[in-house]
């Protein structure tokens, strides 16, 4: 039944998109930045976040892009050339690209506190810190998406699903400490938006690379498999655990997203 419903979504996005698989990249791109905003205005009805909800949010998002980097990324580059090289290769540099990323661009964290250049700890708000941590962290998905699309059409709306379901708690997880932190609403909803529409931008920008530059596609799906392990194990694990809290209710929301991504996944057989 699902394996049908995205059969037909595919048809159907091809049709309304004229054949054109980038014009399906900007409406999977609007999905998942629709997605981001709405979870973005629950910061209007609530005043704080239960601390278990978020947990459980955030280790159903890392249990979703665990998946998805394999069966939607990683595994298709190795299958479509029948060679790991490529597909090793994408992940070296999807890992490095990020690592330099969290390097430069100064960011905090809600566990881990600040991470980038020390010299400019003190010289931003840590709002602005933890909307850089957000989008350091949308950046791989919304290559995902992008470059699953162009590898298969199928695949990349389940990525798409996956990740935009994911997407509206995450959204409500930035917003939240923002409306927190600066005792307003408007600003942090509005910023959690653009955190949305810079995925959105990712979806794209990924699609229209490689389709102008198919050859590259093995590299570029090895490449956001990697990013977005990277971001997975490095960034977001060590957050939900630090805590020491709300073990069995993290690592339960981790296998639930698991098993939702993957559920997905072998709808297309």
């Amino acid at each position: 039944m699902l394996e049908n419903f995205i059969t037909n979504l595919a048809e159907w996005l091809l049709g309304i998109s004229g054949g054109s698989i980038l014009w399906v990249s900007f409406y999977a791109g609007l999905f998942v930045a629709v997605m981001t905003s709405l979870g973005a205005m629950v910061a209007i009805f609530a005043k704080n976040i239960p601390e278990r909800g978020v947990d459980f949010s955030l280790s159903f998002a890392a249990g979703v892009m665990i998946v998805a980097s394999f069966t939607s990324l990683i595994l298709p580059a190795i299958y479509s050339t029948g060679s790991f090289a490529p597909a090793g290769i994408g992940i070296a540099l999807g890992v490095l690209l990020v690592f330099l990323i969290d390097r430069i661009i100064p960011h905090e964290h809600m566990v881990k506190g600040y991470e980038g250049p020390s010299d400019l700890k003190n010289k931003l708000r840590k709002a602005w810190l933890l909307v850089f941590a957000l989008v350091i962290h949308n950046l791989p998905e919304g290559l995902a998406i992008g470059t699953s699309l162009i590898y298969n059409l199928e695949v990349g709306l389940v990525t798409a699903i996956a990740i935009g379901i994911q997407d509206f708690p995450e959204g409500t997880v930035v917003s939240l400490p923002l409306a927190v932190i600066q005792k307003k609403r408007l600003q942090p909803i509005l910023i959690g938006i653009l955190s949305g529409l810079a995925e959105m931008a990712m979806v794209i920008v990924g699609a229209v690379f490689f389709t102008a530059f198919e050859w590259s596609l093995p590299y570029g799906l090895g490449l956001a498999g990697g990013a977005m392990l990277y971001v997975t194990v490095k960034e977001m694990i060590p957050e939900i655990y630090k805590r020491e809290e709300n073990d069995i209710l993290v690592t339960l929301g981790f296998f639930v997203g698991f098993y939702v991504m993957l559920f997905l996944d072998s709808m297309l057989g």
